[in-house]
């Protein structure tokens, strides 16, 4: 049988089973039962009943009993993710998002509405009250009293077949949602059945609040800027276009929130940052999605230096706050926020690490040598001195830095809006943060003469002409704002994504975005 036959027999078999619930709709209708409820009033979350069943066992010993007397009463709320009927006694399992537990029915408890569990599905939202009590087996478990229908699910859930190790306590799953592509696609359902899947987005929003509460507790004040725009800037990139129909011109989504909260710098806005969505025009990968979640900062009176010491804080109390002080483990390797981060010049690291020597190189030497690593002649032509490095950089260095590790001091050609390094003018003051093999933060001591700062517009327009499609275009306005005097300014990029990832030790980026960019189906 062919894979796309294989398709259609799923498709219709999983068609029959969505017209087989829409019946048991109707019949429950019939019954007088409202399957679609506007609200249920449930006191106890899973994880909760069972804490306080624990508790009363560890102070009075067994004081229960099979038949549910002297226990606790709880009213629970979930997903019916198991049912096994054993004549006139049903037991089922519910879950929440704080776990699962065990349901008890039996006839003689619910005379009339005992036969409804026939209409019940797995996925369905229930209701249930009832005592707690702990089985022969030894499961907690709700001896269920009164139970409703919450929302009836007319599609089944992909749930697999569960089992615990019983020394490990590990949970494994088979035959359930395995397919990468479609759990990504259908991301509720993923979240549905893969607990795992929940926690690392929890995991998420832990992230996210701590970066947060550790700049507001240092004076930072969030912002909002545009995400469209009528120039892009902040980074070599490619942007989205759109267009403003009652204006009559071209938009840009943002690629970055920098040169917006350098004009707040310019007002007087000392100490800023963003949490916010970008946008590039690039590939999907491991470690790419075309949509993803930056927190920008902006400091006046500091510089590249105060940055650093500023992240090494910044990482090792989000890791801590995040993680509850476990360790951190990806790809294998446990990554150490340690202070202070290993730091290589962007020279020392291409020679000491790469193995090749570019300060001295000629662009035509720069050409062969990325030509070696596997970019084509016609893409080398089209590239500058700044842009080779970076490609040598990527192919030979960046992989190998696995704990952290500050890049600093990267070519002038290659850091369009950063201060020259004082005693090097060929260089400039940015350092980047390398984490398990990839970049995860970009800062500068940002550049404040408008003048340096035009010629290094101008520079980037002419790469532009050239073919280059990631330069950063000429902003009069910007200009304008640095002619009323910014302050000296660190500035601070960080990929949230890029951090959840190795926090959560997820493999693809795709796994830490709940809605990931993918192709139509």
């Amino acid at each position: 049988m062919s894979d796309e036959s294989l398709t259609v027999s799923d498709a219709l078999t999983d068609e029959r089973v969505v017209a087989d619930r829409v019946a048991k709709l109707a019949r429950l209708r019939a019954r007088g039962v409202e399957p679609y409820a506007y609200s249920y009033d449930h006191l106890h979350p899973v994880a909760e009943a069972i804490r306080m069943f624990v508790e009363r066992e560890e102070r009075n010993g067994d004081a229960t009993s099979e038949e549910g007397e002297d226990n606790i009463w709880v009213r629970v709320a979930g997903r019916l993710v198991s049912k096994r009927v054993m004549g006139k006694s049903t037991f089922a399992h519910l879950a929440d998002r704080t776990g699962k537990l065990q349901l008890y029915f039996r006839v003689n408890d619910l005379t009339a509405d005992y036969d409804l569990l026939d209409l019940l599905d797995l996925g369905d939202w229930l209701g249930a009250e009832g005592t707690l009590f702990r089985t022969r087996t030894g499961e907690i478990s709700v001896w269920v009293t009164s139970f409703h229908l919450l929302s009836k699910a007319l599609r089944p859930l992909p749930l697999g077949k569960e089992e615990v190790d019983a020394e490990t306590g590990e949970r494994r799953v088979y035959s359930g949602f395995t397919d990468v592509e479609a759990r990504y696609r259908q991301r509720y359902a993923d979240l549905a059945v893969n607990p795992e899947v929940r926690d690392t987005f929890v995991l998420r929003a832990k992230t996210v609040s701590a970066v947060r509460r550790f700049l507001d507790d240092r004076g930072f004040v969030e912002v909002e800027t545009p995400v469209l725009q009528p120039l892009y800037g902040g980074a070599l990139a490619r942007p989205f276009t759109t267009h403003h129909n009652a204006l009559d011109m071209q938009l840009y989504l943002r690629i970055a929130d920098e040169l917006y909260l350098k004009r707040l710098i310019v007002g007087g806005m000392e100490r800023v940052y963003e949490i916010a969505k970008n946008f590039r025009n690039e590939g999907l990968s491991r470690f790419h999605n075309p949509e993803f979640t930056m927190v920008e900062f902006y400091a006046a009176y500091m510089d590249y230096e105060d940055v650093m010491r500023f992240t090494e804080e910044l990482l090792a109390y989000v890791a801590h706050e995040a993680l509850g002080g476990a360790p951190v483990r990806f790809g294998g390797h446990e990554i150490r926020f340690d202070q202070p981060f290993a730091r290589f010049t962007m020279y020392e690291a291409l020679r000491e690490i790469g193995g090749v020597e570019v300060e001295t190189g000629s662009e035509d030497d720069l050409r062969e040598a990325v030509r070696r690593v596997g970019v084509s002649a016609e893409d080398a032509r089209s590239m500058g001195r700044g842009k080779l490095i970076d490609e040598l950089f990527g192919a030979l260095v960046e992989p190998k830095l696995i704990q952290p590790t500050f890049i600093t001091d990267y070519p002038r050609e290659m850091s369009p809006l950063a201060k020259p390094k004082r005693g090097d003018p060929s260089l400039t003051e940015r350092f980047e943060l390398m984490v398990a093999g990839k970049e995860l933060c970009n800062a500068y001591s940002e550049l404040n003469d408008p003048i340096d700062q035009r010629e290094r517009f101008e520079s980037q327009t002419r790469l532009a002409a050239a073919g280059d499609e990631e330069t950063q275009p000429l902003d009069e306005d910007f200009l304008r704002a640095m002619e009323f005097g910014m302050p000296p300014t660190g500035g601070f990029g960080m990929g949230i994504d890029r951090l959840v990832m190795i926090l959560s030790g997820s493999p693809s980026i795709r796994d830490v975005i709940l809605f990931p960019t993918m192709r139509p189906e």
